[in-house]
């Protein structure tokens, strides 16, 4: 029951998309019956409109040729089979994410991709499964996003640690670690401010708080999440880029994919960064924010199961 439940809220979340996709690519292999060049060039612009991006096509266009070439495919239909083969194993090259305990997590990204209200789902996330979970006011910067986080903790009923607005980002989480090893805490998952990517004073103050988590909590198990806004297309992939850079991240969440119909960022992500994608954003309920499974993402995104 659960995972129907999971499966149709994915299904919902990504109709844009698949309106987008997957009906033009149907319509394409129900025009072309039999594998040609013009076959190869309406799909390969197909998903570069989808945000698959041209790198990330050009690599599946390649993939595609040699298949059809060697298993000797005439039929446009198993183009499409092939195809969801290839983005299956773009986006199933990870290791299923299954964190040791105490966890603390840092959520980077810049302002307005919706990282409170993700910092607030997997609080709520953790919390059902049991954890004990504590947040970090971390982005001090900001107006109000003090405050917005302490909302989301009320909401899920979780613990908060906060300073004024305009103090030491570093000192509110060195305050949060020392609270969490004290009251037991499970998952410390810290806020960061969201100044543009390009400032330097902002990556000095994440290389900042990364010391005082390696240096006060070693026995935790850190993860740096970067969330990006799928709506945001290709700039999603130089955020993700410029932040590469500059911080370890070990993992990404992509919020709002049911705000877009070019949900293909999600391959080019993956391909042409190589950071593993952990959780997906597909709505805005509390349990919309879900852990990514490429299986279940592809055969949502064409419709399937």
């Amino acid at each position: 029951m659960e995972r129907k439940g999971f499966f149709s809220r994915l299904k919902d979340g990504l109709s844009k998309t698949r309106k987008n996709i997957t009906e033009k690519m149907d319509q394409l292999f129900k025009y072309h019956n039999e594998v040609d060049d013009e076959l190869f060039d309406e799909l390969e612009e197909l998903l570069i409109l989808a945000d698959v991006g041209v790198s990330t096509t050009t690599k599946l266009m390649e993939k595609i040729r040699e298949r059809v070439k060697a298993e000797r495919i005439r039929e446009a239909q198993r183009v499409r089979d092939i195809l969801k083969e290839e983005i299956i194993a773009i986006l199933g090259d990870q290791e299923e994410f299954d964190p040791s305990y105490p966890a603390v997590f840092l959520v980077v990204g810049v302002n307005g991709v919706g990282k409170t209200t993700t910092i607030g789902k997997l609080a709520h996330m953790y919390q059902k499964q049991g954890k004990r979970v504590l947040m970090a006011a971390g982005d001090t910067f900001r107006a109000a996003a003090i405050e917005q986080l302490e909302i989301w903790a009320n909401r899920v009923g979780c613990q908060l640690v906060r300073h004024t607005e305009g103090s030491d980002a570093a000192a509110v989480v060195f305050d949060a670690v020392q609270a969490a090893k004290s009251r037991g805490i499970d998952v410390l998952i810290c806020d960061t401010a969201g100044r543009l990517h390009t400032k330097k004073n902002l990556m000095n103050e994440l290389e900042k708080i990364n010391r005082i988590i390696d240096r006060e909590y070693p026995e935790a198990h850190k993860e740096v999440f970067l969330v990006l806004d799928a709506t945001t297309g290709q700039n999603a992939v130089s955020q993700a880029k410029m932040f590469k850079e500059k911080v370890d991240v070990t993992g990404i969440i992509l919020t709002k994919l049911d705000g877009t119909a070019k949900g293909g960022i999600i391959i080019a992500i993956k391909s042409e960064l190589g950071i593993p994608i952990r959780f997906i954003g597909v709505g805005e309920g509390l349990d919309d924010l879900q852990r990514f499974d490429a299986q279940a993402f592809v055969e949502a995104l064409f419709d399937e199961a």
